[in-house]
């Protein structure tokens, strides 16, 4: 069978990750949502997004396919139903579709005309920005579960600090030494080749992903998720770094999601909780204004690309796009566009042929280049965000 993974009607809350990416590459736990599919079924899984996102992640379609909304987080229960979708039948949640059979001749899905299956048991569902860090503690049990069953963690070096020992994974070619990880509250996984240097102290659950790295003295409050190859040092709460991001110095980050190759000057620091405790607003693309999350604290929610200076601060609940570029004094506005240079002075358009050579220059210095693909991309982005940009 042929699985596919749908952005569905979630992808314009989880602006701006969605920008530049389906919202099956969003990462969540210890695995991307396509990994953990991936993983229970047993296959690899293409995706249906966008159409200018469709040439970096293409669709494969085959005579019969199993199309599976990809907010919705796979586990035991759901992939088994799943796993047994016959022709004509379809999986939902209230009223929001799950996952349905159809095939390639199929012109249309008319889901009047499907057998439909209730799903009605305990699921994660990624709608919002926010469900990303607020998730994450059961995310990342999930995860931990999924990869680490029936497998026999490294040994703990001796001089490390441990607390429930039995809650902590380690990969081959993990460094960790002179740390104190508490794992009483949460997993630990340290994934291979990340490595914990001399005095961290963790606090599970958290996630290090492959090749991530904690510097020496690094605070770090669960359930926190540093994604692959990112650096981290001073203090982190709850928080969720996707991949290829660095926030490698002092100050503090709580609350708050940054998506791919972004970096956080030293002593940046972000506000998760409004000075009256009030409910914390975020900024909606789809609503064109700022909507309650329900949530007393909520920090940064940052998009690919973008960057801050030494001693940026951030209020509660900001949100910053995708290629972005702040710095100065002061708190800058709590929605910062994409494409925009500046901070707490105003902004100006940060222009894509400069965009492009700092993405190609940090790019290359991973081995990886900044395709064709990827500048049609934030092509896109920066006329699709025109109208946010004041200059």
């Amino acid at each position: 069978m042929n699985y596919i993974l749908f952005d569905g009607p979630s992808r314009n809350n989880l602006l701006p990750f969605t920008f530049t990416r389906p919202v099956a590459d969003i990462r969540v736990g210890i695995l991307t949502i396509r990994e953990k599919w991936e993983t229970y079924l047993g296959s690899t899984i293409t995706t249906v997004t966008e159409d200018y996102l469709s040439d970096k992640y293409p669709m494969v379609e085959m005579d019969e396919n199993i199309m599976i909304n990809a907010s919705y987080l796979p586990n035991k229960n759901l992939v088994n139903l799943v796993k047994g979708l016959k022709e004509n039948q379809a999986i939902f949640n209230e009223e929001n579709v799950i996952a349905f059979y159809t095939k390639a001749s199929q012109e249309e899905v008319d889901f009047d005309a499907y057998d439909t299956i209730e799903f009605n048991s305990d699921v994660i569902k990624i709608e919002h920005t926010w469900d990303i860090f607020s998730k994450n503690g059961e995310a990342i049990q999930e995860d931990f579960n999924l990869i680490t069953k029936d497998r026999k963690s490294q040994p703990i070096p001796s001089s490390n600090n441990i607390i429930a020992s039995e809650n902590i994974f380690i990969e081959k070619g993990a460094s960790l030494e002179f740390a104190t990880l508490n794992a009483s509250s949460g997993p630990i996984y340290i994934g291979k080749n990340s490595e914990v240097m001399e005095g961290a102290l963790v606090r599970g659950p958290l996630a290090l992903c492959e090749s991530a790295g904690i510097k020496m003295g690094t605070k770090i409050y669960g359930p926190t998720t540093i994604g692959p190859y990112c650096k981290v040092g001073g203090e982190i709460k709850n928080s969720v770094l996707f991949q290829n991001s660095n926030k490698g110095h002092e100050g503090y980050l709580g609350n708050s999601v940054i998506g791919e190759w972004c970096n956080l000057g030293a002593d940046t620091n972000n506000s998760n909780l409004k000075n009256n405790y009030a409910e914390v607003r975020l900024w909606d693309y789809k609503t064109e204004g700022f909507a309650k999350t329900g949530l007393q604290f909520c920090g940064l929610i940052m998009g690919d690309h973008s960057k801050c200076g030494i001693n940026t601060m951030f209020n509660t609940g900001t949100v910053v796009g995708v290629s972005a570029n702040i710095f100065g004094s002061g708190f800058p506005r709590n929605f910062i566009p994409s494409f925009s240079w500046g901070g707490n002075a105003g902004f100006t358009t940060y222009l894509t042929k400069k965009a492009f050579e700092v993405a190609s220059i940090v790019m290359a210095r991973r081995g990886l280049e900044f395709s064709e693909q990827d500048k049609a991309i934030f092509e896109h982005v920066f006329e699709e965000t025109k109208k946010y940009r004041r200059n």
